[in-house]
């Protein structure tokens, strides 16, 4: 299992290579939630979320062989985005499988970025499966978005930056899509800090870790309904479902309304632009659900900030 020896190692594969990215305090949301808050800035980083950390990482471990073939990948926009401009820096064709109706300023990067783009199907569920009818068709090794040890060892990196940043931590909130971020981070934050508490946040329309702890397995859901693009993973991942289990000390949900009130209130308050699954740990602490002590010393995650302006305003509306 994933272990912070191999997160460290992803760190130095991946150094000056992406950005350090900065805490922030958030005294004006923290004090409203009666905790001392921090912002961990994940959509100041580059192609503005996190994702970058676990494609670089993948794509630096990927021999000459794998190089030459390509590689492709599902993703909603985020991980997309991230494979497209880790692939060009080294050289390697990109092939990126969206949703027909993925965020077009998602797509519009993704192809800045270089990467062949697929639309198809109505969700990630039938994004998925085109994916890796691609990777059959044209001998393309496949990225998965979350559910590779590799990818979550290069998300793992910001939790070995926050835990530098701000050591005295009493809980960290970080969003879900299929448990990438959270299994990278809760290995981080756990290992070097294990009184440390971690929660991840799930929208209430795509639930798919919280459904896999009640079953005792993981879980494939058979449709998502959220405004949170980012976090609507069909599935949670079976290394993540494993990862989750042993480090994480509970997952919430929180339905769209909430979320929507996180986007507002980061850009309001903390002058942060983040998408809604960006928002999704802070909402879930100022809407109080999370179990926090009051005084508490929590950080929460701002994974991405990668929002179209349409829906931006009505998400400000």
């Amino acid at each position: 299992m994933l272990d912070l020896a191999a997160i460290r190692a992803a760190r130095d594969r991946i150094a000056g290579r992406v950005h350090f990215t900065p805490v922030m305090s958030a005294t004006r949301l923290g004090d409203r939630a009666g905790v001392g808050l921090v912002l961990k800035c994940e959509n100041l980083q580059k192609t503005g979320s996190f994702k970058v950390r676990g494609a670089l990482t993948k794509i630096s471990t990927l021999d000459a062989d794998a190089r030459a073939r390509g590689v492709v990948t599902v993703s909603a926009g985020n991980h997309a985005q991230a494979v497209a401009w880790a692939a060009r820096a080294a050289g390697i064709h990109a092939v990126v499988v969206m949703p027909e109706a993925a965020s077009a300023a998602k797509v519009d990067a993704s192809r800045g970025y270089g990467a062949e783009v697929v639309l198809h199907g109505a969700s990630s569920i039938q994004a998925f499966d085109r994916a890796h009818a691609l990777e059959r068709e044209r001998g393309l090794v496949f990225i998965h978005p979350f559910d590779d040890e590799v990818v979550c060892s290069g998300a793992g990196t910001a939790g070995l930056e926050l835990m530098e940043q701000v050591p005295d931590l009493d809980a960290v909130v970080v969003p879900i899509g299929g448990g990438g971020l959270i299994s990278g981070i809760a290995v981080a934050v756990k290992e070097m800090s294990p009184r440390t508490r971690v929660y991840g946040v799930e929208p209430t329309g795509a639930p798919s870790m919280r459904l896999s702890l009640d079953a005792g397995h993981a879980v494939r859901l058979a449709s998502v309904n959220t405004i949170a693009d980012g976090l609507a993973a069909p599935m949670a991942g079976e290394v993540n479902y494993q990862i989750v289990r042993r480090y994480v000390d509970d997952v919430v949900l929180i339905d769209d309304d909430t979320i929507a009130g996180g986007v507002r209130e980061l850009l309001v308050s903390a002058k942060l632009l983040a998408e809604a699954g960006g928002a999704a740990a802070t909402a879930a602490v100022l809407a109080g659900a999370i179990p926090l002590a009051k005084g508490s010393r929590v950080a929460t995650i701002v994974s991405g900030g990668n929002i179209d302006l349409s829906k931006l305003a009505t998400l400000l509306r």
